[in-house]
C-alpha cells in the first residue's frame, strides 16, 4: 500500500486497455519517455520515438496485454505484459512507465506485483537502462536479478536484462 501525499493509502489498479484506448497509451508513452530520450538520444530503441502503428501492431498480438495503471481512478501509467500462456516462455514486461507527475509514489512497484498476480508470479523477464539506477533498484527490489547480458545502445546508454524465476 502506498502512502499518498496527504497520508491516505493509495492502491493502484490495472485496467485492461481496449483498442479505442491505444492513442491515449501511445501519447502517454511518448510523454513518459521523452526525458530519457533527451538524455540518451537512443533514436532506434526509445519508446518516445515509437509510432502509433507500433503500439497498434503489438496490441493485436495475442500474447500482449496493455494495462493502464490507475490510482484513485486516474491513469498514472501503463504496463504492457507479454504472456504466451504456454508455461514455458518467460512472461515479459515491456514497457512499464509512470507519468512524470506521479513518479516515486510506489505505483510501478505495485503495478509489477499486480501484473505478476494476474499472470503468474514466476518466469518473468524485462530490461532497462543500466545507467538508470532507480529503475535497476526498482526491479531488484521486486525480486528480479540481472542475467549478465547487456546491450550497448550508444556511448551513453547500455541495456541490462533481468529475470525473475
Amino acid at each position: 500500500m502506498n502512502r499518498g501525499v496527504i497520508g491516505i493509502d493509495v492502491k493502484i489498479e490495472l485496467i485492461k486497455a481496449k483498442l479505442e484506448d491505444l492513442e491515449a497509451v501511445w501519447k502517454m508513452q511518448v510523454e513518459a519517455f521523452a526525458g530519457l530520450y533527451e538524455k540518451y538520444q537512443d533514436t532506434e530503441t526509445s519508446p518516445a520515438t515509437e509510432k502509433y502503428g507500433d503500439i497498434l501492431f503489438r496490441f493485436g498480438l495475442p500474447e500482449t496485454t496493455y494495462y493502464f495503471i490507475t490510482a484513485d481512478g486516474e491513469r498514472v501509467g501503463v504496463i504492457r505484459v507479454v504472456d504466451k500462456r504456454d508455461g514455458v516462455t518467460r512472461k515479459r514486461i515491456s514497457p512499464i512507465f509512470i507519468m512524470p507527475g506521479h513518479r516515486n509514489k510506489g505505483y510501478a512497484q505495485q503495478a509489477i506485483a499486480e501484473a505478476e498476480r494476474l499472470h503468474g508470479e514466476t518466469n518473468w523477464s524485462l530490461d532497462t537502462i543500466l545507467q538508470e539506477k532507480g529503475n535497476c533498484y526498482l526491479y531488484e527490489k521486486a525480486g528480479y536479478h540481472q542475467t549478465g547480458e547487456t546491450k550497448v545502445i550508444n556511448d551513453k546508454m547500455t541495456i541490462v536484462f533481468y529475470e525473475k524465476d
